[in-house]
């Protein structure tokens, strides 16, 4: 089974065909079905969302072509869809700079705290290019969430230790 056959059943409608990619993908993890395994994180099927986070946790940044519909999936209905957006958004680095409007409304008002902390660490990975951001990190590192408080004071130093 190529990538594309992969992608094509973590999009089918049968949960055996999604069960059977997401597998295989963990087994040979490939960029190209990033964003499909994400959609699939919020999969029904506790088994299904399991091989697809784990095939994500294998794979680096993602193809920069993907930002876009990464930043999509941080409104889906799912956090685990959410929190993998903003994960594989922040690997990308400055090069996400496109879904930093998106991160930034994750960080405000995102119902599941690791969201809003992923959301955070992603800001704080893309250095200068999350300036636009700031106001909301301040509000985050004052959050009587200790993890959050913490990644927004972290992604501050890191959009402050890059201004000229």
């Amino acid at each position: 089974m190529d990538v594309a056959e992969r992608i094509d059943g973590l999009n089918s409608a049968d949960s055996a065909r999604r069960r059977e990619a997401a597998e295989q993908l963990v087994l040979e993890p490939d960029l190209a079905a990033t964003v499909a395994l994400v959609r699939v994180c919020g999969d029904a099927d506790e088994q299904i969302r399991e091989w697809a986070m784990s095939a994500l946790e294998q794979l680096g940044p993602p193809d920069v072509a993907d930002a876009s519909a990464l930043a999509e999936l941080l409104a889906a209905d799912h956090a685990d869809v959410r929190y993998w957006s903003a994960t594989l958004l922040g690997r990308l680095e400055e090069k996400a700079v496109s879904a930093a409007g998106s991160l930034i409304h994750a960080l405000d008002s995102d119902e599941a705290n690791a969201v809003r902390q992923r959301a955070a660490w992603a800001l704080g990975r893309m250095g200068r290019a999350a300036v636009a951001a700031r106001d909301s990190l301040t509000r985050a590192a004052s959050s009587g969430d200790a993890r959050l408080a913490r990644l927004a004071g972290e992604a501050l130093k890191n959009i402050g230790d890059c201004q000229s």
